[in-house]
């Protein structure tokens, strides 16, 4: 019988620099540690940066570093984790799934089909390395039981995250990825990135956690429309900079 080595990640969170995010990375790796998570990934709107530094930073707190980002396809978001470069936004959903795996990532769509959150419709789903069947942040279970249906038919990873704006959110839910060792000494402070990947790609994951309350994720959504609304409005506007203007930094 194999002996696996469980790692708890939450592949999907926002720091501030995301348009509609509020914490600093510092704060949000020293809650990872706090609540028993063994990593997270920032995954920033189509921003990079505070991933990169994120992951360097995580040894500090006792996590593994793995950067990431949520790139805006023309199609829909798509979460590229493990890759150390941002790819383009706004091209084709299955030219950013190649992208991202010349990069050395894996590609893994969050919330799929909800159109609201900018979530890839089903056919233009055509290939990923892994679907977040599990989004903490939706109001009702359908969507979530809709990607798992679709994931499972298709055997396609699983994958459970937060999708974190605020701190208090951050692993509500998350991924439990069973990692074999290739030595029985091994402990998993010799486990790396990289064989995470690996460990997801084959399928080894289980999802854990529960759904923010209805209240925090109404309140989130309120406030990110609000910002979306703004940034339009003020970007059509004449001699009016746009707000915010960590949108246009794409």
């Amino acid at each position: 019988m194999n002996s696996y080595l469980p790692f708890a990640v939450d592949f999907h969170v926002h720091s501030d620099d995301s348009y509609d995010g509020h914490e600093p990375v510092e704060l949000i790796l020293e809650h990872a540690a706090d609540i028993g998570l063994d990593g997270v990934v920032i995954t920033d709107h189509d921003e990079i940066e505070e991933s990169l530094r994120a992951a360097s930073l995580a040894p500090e707190y006792g996590l593994i570093g793995i950067p990431g980002v949520e790139v805006s396809t023309c199609h829909g978001h798509l979460l590229a984790i493990g890759v150390h470069e941002r790819p383009d936004p706004g091209l084709p959903f299955m030219e950013t799934v190649r992208r991202v795996r010349e990069l050395g990532g894996i590609a893994i769509v969050p919330h799929p089909f909800q159109r609201s959150r900018h979530g890839v419709r089903k056919r233009y789903l055509r290939d990923a390395d892994a679907i977040e069947v599990y989004n903490s942040m939706v109001f009702t279970g359908y969507r979530n039981r809709r990607a798992r249906t679709f994931a499972t038919r298709r055997e396609y990873p699983l994958i459970g995250a937060s999708d974190a704006h605020y701190l208090p959110n951050v692993g509500k839910a998350y991924t439990e990825i069973l990692v074999e060792p290739e030595a029985a000494a091994e402990t998993k402070a010799d486990i790396d990135g990289d064989e995470l990947v690996d460990a997801i790609l084959a399928g080894h994951t289980q999802i854990r956690g529960k759904r923010t309350p209805i209240r925090k994720s109404s309140v989130q959504y309120a406030k990110g429309a609000v910002r979306k609304s703004t940034y339009m409005l003020t970007k059509r506007a004449p001699l009016i900079p746009t707000f915010p203007a960590s949108m246009d930094r794409t």
